[in-house]
């Protein structure tokens, strides 16, 4: 086989629905990425479409150089579980991050106590009925 022209009908409609349906849920992503206020609402739509959407595009690449090559083409497991163990463990890094940021940083309106699961220690003032040290 030399191209797309000459891949069999049962593995173009589901190779072209898994490259549509991909590309809409990465730009569903991206949209959400670019619509969203705070640091904390952005990063969850590239972490969640990131795993979704490349997994139907490395399902579409699978279907379709099985059907190119007349065998079993499975390279892209290899992706797709590199990609699933990574993906969620990066976000979940830069998002502490951001909120070791903020907390060290002391940003009330940033959103790193937004849950209610971290505060942020109030600097202690002298007291001044103590007396003065010398």
């Amino acid at each position: 086989m030399s191209g797309v022209t000459d891949l069999p009908a049962w593995a173009a409609l589901p190779v072209s629905l898994l490259l549509i349906l991909g590309a809409s849920i990465i730009l569903i992503g991206a949209l959400g990425l670019l619509r969203l206020p705070s640091f904390y609402q952005r990063i969850h739509g590239p972490a969640i479409t990131i795993t979704l959407g490349a997994g139907c595009i490395l399902i579409a690449s699978m279907v379709y150089f099985t059907a190119a090559q007349a065998r079993l083409v499975i390279h892209e497991v290899i992706i797709s579980v590199f990609l699933l163990m990574t993906a969620p463990v990066v976000s979940m890094l830069i998002m502490r991050a951001a909120v070791y940021r903020d907390l060290r940083s002391r940003k009330h309106n940033a959103g790193a106590t937004a849950g209610g699961v971290y505060t942020i220690a109030e600097e202690e003032t002298p007291d001044s009925t103590a007396p003065a040290k010398r």
